[in-house]
C-alpha cells in the first residue's frame, strides 16, 4: 500500500484511519482488488495500538468498502458501495407536502462558528452551565439503566414533574402540582401539543405582533388562520383581540421581543376576555427567570380563576438548548388529552435527563445556577444599555427591560443594511424583521447572553462604524 495515512488533528484515532483508508479508496489511490496491510504491520507504522486499525478496518468491511479472505488478507472490494448506488433519495416529484409547508420559509440552518461578537437573541452562556456537576448527575442516573429500560407516564419523570411544580410555584408563584405538569422536549413541543388537542383548521390564533416567527409558523402548520395583535407599552392590546378567536398566545413577563411586561390591568383585561370568549390563553414564560430590578407581576396562570392559561416553560435558556427540556402547565380540562398526545408523538422523551434535572432542582444546584447567572447577565445587560444611551442617541430608542437575555432598540432609519455591515466586520445583530417575519417597524434586538462584557464594547463600536460606513 503506498497510501499514507497521517493521524495529525483531533478525534477518535480509529476514525481518521477510517476515514482516510476510505477517501483513499474513494478517489482511486487505494485501487479495487488491491490488498492492504495486515492490521499488525499497518498498526506498527503509525505507532497505534492493533485495535485501533482493526476497528478501522471492521468498519470499512462493514460498510461495504473491504473484503477479507481467509489465509489471504484483506482487500479493496471490487464494487464499491457509493459507486453501485447513490447515497441520495430518489429524484422525481414523488408527493407533495400540504399547502401549508410549501408556504412557510426553509428552516434556518445554525451559524458554523460563533462571530466574534455575538448578539444573538436567545442563546445562554455555555461557560455559566456547571457542567461537570450535570455530568456527575446525568452518569448517576445511566448507572441505574434497568430503571429506566421501560416507558413511563406520558407527562414525564413523576421526580421532575413534582420538582417543576415546587420550584415554578417558589420562583414564578405558578399554582400546579406534579399532575399540572406535562414535561417536554422544549418550549416548540408543548405548543405544538396545545395545537393537537385545541386547534381544527380554520380556527383563529391571536399572536403578539410584533412577536414569536417560530410560534407563529407552527399554528399555522396545523391549518389556523394566524392574526397578528399590536403591542404597546403595557404588553398585548386586548382591545384589539378579533372575534371567534379560539387561541391567543402571549409572552407577558418579558414581551418578545419589544421585553416590556404586560400590565396588571391587561393581565385582568385578557383574562376577562378569555372567559368571554371561550378561548385559551397560552402563557410563554421563556426567559423570565432572569430578573435584575423589580419584583414580576403575577404570572397569568396564577390570576386565572376559570382553567383558561395553559403555562408553558424552557430550560433552554436557563440551561442549554441542547437539553431539549420543557414543561406545560395544563389545565385541568386539558390535562388528560395533552398526555394522550404526547403518548402518540413521542411517548415520554429522554427519562435519565429528566431524572438528573430532577435531582439538579431538588438539591438546590438549579437555584444556585439561576443567582449565579443572573448576575452576569445583570452586568452585560448594564453594559449595553449604558454604552446604547451614551452612543447611540439620536439612533435608537432602548426599550426598557428588567429580565431576560435580550434588548430591544426602536429606529427610523433602515437597519437591515446596517446589520449586514455589522455582520461582515464580526458583530452579529437581529433585526425586529429577521425576529418576527416581516415586521414594519424597524428596530435592533441585542441579544447578551453569549457575549462576554469585556467584548461588548468592541461589538457596539463595530456596530456603531456599521452605521456610518
Amino acid at each position: 500500500m503506498d497510501f499514507h495515512v497521517s493521524l495529525a488533528g483531533r478525534g477518535d484515532l480509529s476514525v481518521r484511519i477510517y476515514r482516510q483508508l476510505r477517501d483513499a479508496i474513494l478517489d482511486g489511490r487505494l485501487r479495487e482488488g488491491e490488498r492492504l496491510p495486515p492490521t499488525r504491520e499497518l498498526a506498527r507504522r503509525l505507532a497505534v495500538s492493533r485495535n485501533t486499525v482493526a476497528v478501522a478496518y471492521d468498519r470499512l468491511t462493514a460498510d461495504g468498502f473491504l473484503a477479507g479472505r481467509v489465509g489471504a488478507g484483506t482487500y479493496v472490494c471490487a464494487e464499491l458501495p457509493t459507486r453501485t448506488k447513490s447515497r441520495k433519495a430518489p429524484s422525481g416529484a414523488g408527493p407533495q407536502p400540504k399547502a401549508v409547508w410549501r408556504s412557510l420559509p426553509p428552516p434556518v440552518a445554525p451559524v458554523a462558528r460563533a462571530p466574534e461578537y455575538d448578539f444573538r437573541v436567545g442563546i445562554p452562556d455555555a461557560a455559566l452551565f456547571p457542567l461537570e456537576t450535570w455530568r456527575r448527575l446525568l452518569a448517576s442516573e445511566l448507572r441505574d439503566a434497568v430503571g429506566f429500560a421501560h416507558y413511563v407516564e406520558p407527562g414525564g419523570y413523576e421526580g421532575l414533574r413534582a420538582a417543576i411544580a415546587r420550584h415554578a410555584g417558589v420562583a414564578r408563584s405558578v399554582r400546579a402540582d406534579a399532575d399540572d405538569v406535562l414535561v417536554t422536549q422544549g418550549a416548540q413541543q408543548a405548543l405544538d401539543l396545545l395545537c393537537r388537542v385545541l386547534l381544527e383548521p380554520g380556527d383563529r390564533v391571536a399572536i403578539e405582533e410584533p412577536g414569536y416567527r417560530l410560534a407563529k409558523h407552527l399554528f399555522a402548520s396545523h391549518g389556523a388562520e394566524v392574526v397578528g395583535v399590536p403591542v404597546d407599552g403595557e404588553g398585548l392590546d386586548v382591545a384589539a383581540l378579533p372575534p371567534r378567536t379560539r387561541l391567543v398566545y402571549v409572552t407577558p413577563s418579558h414581551q418578545f421581543p419589544l421585553g416590556t411586561p404586560m400590565s396588571l390591568s391587561r393581565r385582568t383585561a385578557l383574562l376577562a376576555w378569555a372567559e368571554r370568549a371561550d378561548a385559551v390563553i397560552v402563557e410563554d414564560d421563556y426567559d423570565s427567570e432572569f430578573r435584575f430590578s423589580d419584583r414580576p407581576l403575577e404570572p397569568l396562570q396564577s390570576l386565572d380563576r376559570d382553567g383558561r392559561v395553559a403555562y408553558v416553560g424552557s430550560f433552554s435558556k436557563t440551561l442549554l438548548p441542547m437539553l431539549r427540556l420543557g414543561f406545560l402547565v395544563a389545565p385541568a380540562s386539558l390535562r388528560d388529552a395533552l398526555r394522550h398526545a404526547r403518548q402518540l408523538s413521542d411517548w415520554h422523551g429522554d427519562l435519565p435527563a429528566q431524572a438528573a434535572l430532577a435531582r439538579f432542582i431538588d438539591e438546590g444546584l438549579f437555584a444556585r445556577h439561576i443567582r449565579r447567572a443572573t448576575k452576569v447577565y445583570a452586568e452585560r445587560h448594564e453594559r449595553i444599555t449604558s454604552t446604547l444611551e451614551r452612543v447611540f442617541a439620536g439612533r435608537l430608542r432602548l426599550i426598557p427591560s428588567a429580565a431576560g437575555l435580550h434588548l430591544c432598540a426602536l429606529s427610523d432609519d433602515d437597519l437591515e443594511p446596517v446589520a449586514a455591515r455589522a455582520s461582515l466586520a464580526g458583530a452579529e445583530v437581529q433585526t425586529l424583521s429577521d425576529l418576527c417575519g416581516g415586521y414594519p417597524g424597524q428596530g435592533l434586538v441585542l441579544g447578551y447572553g453569549a457575549i462576554p462584557v469585556e467584548r461588548i464594547d468592541d461589538g457596539l463600536a463595530a456596530l456603531d462604524r456599521a452605521w456610518v460606513s
